[in-house]
């Protein structure tokens, strides 16, 4: 459903209304924020709802309603949705539930929501299941419940947010964090409209800065490629708060990879490289939004912090240990300009306490203020709680905003304003402050969480933007498992690097085979998942003895042997693993690999296709990097032959999309420089031919 269509409902005339209690509130709601145009209740009995004439049926309706709330049940609400759209109406909200959200239990569920998008044909409809839309920008309110925002002004702009819960909608508006909002979108079931829909047309409306998503699910992946690639032409970024967790992890268990590459993985990697910035609380989501409506995206991700405190200086140095924004030393010159405006005991650092001396000074205040921005840092904080007004005075308070911001004009830099306890900033003063272009962030862990999703999504919009997921058709087909030697074998057919090997099953066929690749050998005991977990594998056998001995122990033990030429000189063992996700395509898990896998939690989860970029800074975010690196003088791993033997199981899993259920490496063994990489143990599970 193309995002234009809804046009008529961000910006309506005239809004129809349909049902009882739930409709009345809507009429309420939007009389209540001053809404403009005509609003037109429907009911078969009444005959003025809200001092508004009431109409008997959409026939009866003066025109064609821009908006609509259908506030009826599940039953009536396909009648007024299929004479809505013969009717030429813009768009439908549909509040009532018991549609697919029902499951099993309701037999009715799925076949009502089928015939449900059926009678809306191209008229655009929002849920069913949902609440509706709250605008802000017009005062049109298609939401049958009280709220908390304020209708903005006339050249007043603010964020979207779209949520899957109306519940937690309603509570976002309640915030007293002075952050303005445009719209607020509930999705419901999204059985025509999706949520990449609703967002594109969100991001469309100029009043719009930037965009929050509350997502429980990802119902279109090329979808929300599109939107991504769209909030980056409009220079309007996107945060979400992805919640829930698939059971498709927790259904595959053969593999390691299964274990380490959950859907929660997927949808983090798939957020990372759309460039939309990932936050887990609401009180986080909402100061993210804050930040991104006062400054967009960052630049870079240092900071400079700005106190009185040396106890706040402390906190905020702690708080930024191990996130992706820092606080940069400051160089010699620069700590000298700042030194030069304050006294002879002030300690000059990043963060800065700059005591008390100053304090109520408003020009000295400037003077250091703008030597500490002066550092081109990406964001500039100033740590500052106001006092409670109710017992205390803040005049001297503004002294200190007015010098914070002289630095930031005199800089041409991007500050914020950062309270140390959430509720220490009143909400009467966030307009004022945003206004003198100062964002100001409740609570410190908030704050950081704010500066991360901003530098996050700065440095993602300076790179080309990813290709496209391999999404493949769905393929039909049983899964099978073949065992090592037959997954080798295709393994090797589509060129990846896998030792020489043959299938024996005698002791002296195994003997003859070893003399053949020449020692010293593996063996391994086929159709055993796990084999080192059952003692299924001998390793590095020298001589003819140590083969037949292994193979005598290991006959009987599974479907068969395996032995391969034994790979020597390796420096590292990694795991390169390919799960089909239904929403993603095949995604890979890319770690520290060997029997300890799962202890170690050493992976990072990609999405496909990746380039070859990416798999080198992926390899070098890993813990287990300095160990290819050569760590402590130990040879360095050939990291280039790792990267082009990833690359090429890339290929070989995109190739195959929908077709390999899973692939799991485990080990991936990489040699010394020139010494090449080899695929030491491979499990395979197929759906449909390869």
């Amino acid at each position: 459903m193309a995002s234009h269509k809804l046009d008529r409902l961000l910006r309506p005339k005239t809004i129809a209304v349909f049902g009882g209690l739930q409709a009345a509130e809507v009429i309420r709601q939007s009389q209540k924020m001053g809404f403009a145009g005509e609003i037109w209740p429907v009911h078969p009995k009444h005959d003025e709802i809200c001092g508004l004439k009431v109409y008997r049926s959409v026939a009866d309706l003066p025109g064609s309603p821009d908006a609509a709330f259908v506030g009826v049940n599940r039953f009536l609400t396909l009648d007024i949705v299929r004479d809505l759209r013969e009717a030429g109406a813009g768009v439908a909200v549909c509040y009532a539930s018991g549609f697919l959200e029902a499951g099993a239990d309701d037999a009715d569920g799925a076949r009502l929501q089928q015939e449900l998008v059926e009678a809306a044909g191209d008229m655009p409809i929002i849920g069913p299941n949902c609440y509706g839309l709250i605008n802000y920008c017009d005062g049109a309110l298609l939401w049958p419940d009280q709220h908390g925002g304020r209708r903005l002004g006339p050249d007043e702009r603010g964020v979207a947010i779209i949520t899957q819960s109306s519940n937690i909608a309603i509570n976002m508006t309640m915030q007293t964090r002075g952050l303005p909002i445009a719209h607020v979108m509930t999705a419901g079931n999204q059985a025509q409209t999706g949520l990449p829909d609703m967002a594109i047309a969100l991001l469309e409306d100029e009043r719009v800065t930037a965009l929050g998503l509350h997502i429980e699910a990802f119902q279109s992946a090329p979808k929300f490629e599109l939107l991504a690639k769209r909030a980056r032409e409009l220079g309007k970024p996107i945060v979400a708060m992805k919640v829930g967790r698939s059971a498709q992890a927790r259904a595959a268990t053969v593999s390691h990879t299964a274990s380490l590459a959950g859907s929660d993985a997927a949808s983090d990697a798939f957020l990372k490289r759309l460039g939309i910035a990932r936050v887990n609380s609401i009180a986080s989501f909402l100061e993210t939004l804050k930040l991104l409506h006062v400054h967009g995206p960052l630049d870079g991700n240092t900071l400079c912090s700005m106190s009185c405190s040396g106890g706040e200086a402390s906190v905020m140095a702690d708080s930024a240990e191990g996130r992706a924004v820092r606080f940069p030393e400051l160089t010699s010159e620069h700590r000298a300009r700042v030194k030069s405006t304050l006294g002879a005991f002030v300690a000059v650092a990043n963060p800065l306490d700059y005591h008390t001396f100053i304090w109520n000074n408003e020009p000295a205040l400037t003077e250091t203020f703008t030597a500490m921005v002066s550092g081109g840092f990406s964001l500039s904080c100033l740590v500052l709680d106001f006092p409670r007004k109710d017992r205390c005075s803040d005049v001297d308070w503004w002294s200190t905003v007015r010098g914070f911001e002289n630095a930031l004009k005199t800089n041409k830099a991007k500050g914020a304003i950062v309270a140390s306890i959430p509720e220490n900033i009143p909400e009467e003063y966030m307009a004022g402050l945003m206004a003198k272009g100062i964002a100001p962030l409740c609570g410190i862990t908030e704050a950081f969480d704010a500066a991360e999703a901003a530098a996050f999504i700065g440095k993602a919009w300076k790179m080309p933007l990813a290709a496209s997921l391999a999404v493949p058709d769905e393929i039909a087909g049983e899964t099978s498992i073949p065992d090592e030697a037959e997954a080798k074998a295709i393994l090797n057919r589509a060129g990846l690097p896998v030792p020489d090997g043959r299938r024996c099953t005698s002791s002296n066929e195994a003997v003859a085979i070893a003399d053949a690749l020449g020692y010293p050998v593996a063996l391994k005991a086929l159709g055993i998942a796990h084999k080192s977990e059952h003692n299924a594998v001998r390793l590095n056998l020298k001589d003819a003895d140590a083969v037949k001995s292994a193979a005598d122990d290991l006959a009987g033990l599974g479907s068969g042997l395996y032995i391969e030429r034994m790979v020597t000189g390796a420096v590292a063992e990694l795991i390169v693993g390919i799960i089909d996700d239904p929403q993603f395509g095949p995604v890979m898990t890319l770690g520290t690999g060997g029997v300890l896998v799962e202890l170690l939690q050493d992976s990072v989860t990609m999405l496909l296709p990746s380039s070859r970029e990416d798999i080198e800074t992926a390899l070098r975010s890993l813990r287990m990097f300095p160990q290819l690196d050569g760590y402590r003088g130990k040879p360095k791993a050939d990291l280039e032959a790792a990267v082009d033997a990833i690359m090429g199981i890339v290929a070989f899993a995109v190739n195959n999309a929908g077709r390999i259920a899973e692939l799991d490496i485990n080990p991936l063994l990489v040699c010394g420089v020139g010494q090449g990489v080899w695929i030491a143990d491979a499990l395979l599970v197929t759906k449909g031919e390869l």
